[in-house]
């Protein structure tokens, strides 16, 4: 555990145990949400790879243009 999570336990150790609970959920909705995501990508690392090398090929053929951010 790194020193500054030591910290913010020693600290949330101090809280009400109804704090206590509501700062432990955050805390494993996080790592949840952070697993979803670390899955998601996993997953989809082929296709994501076979749309950038599309990208790729319609840059080097000519057919896209410049980003305008004022007409998103």
């Amino acid at each position: 555990m790194t020193q500054l999570l030591e910290e913010a336990m020693r600290a949330v150790r101090t809280l009400p145990e109804d704090q206590q609970d509501a700062i432990a959920a955050a805390i494993m909705a996080e790592i949840e949400d952070e697993a979803k995501w670390g899955a998601s990508f996993a997953r989809s690392h082929d296709l994501l790879a076979k749309m950038s090398e599309e990208a790729v090929a319609e840059y080097r053929a000519g057919r896209t243009l410049p980003l305008d951010p004022d007409r998103m």
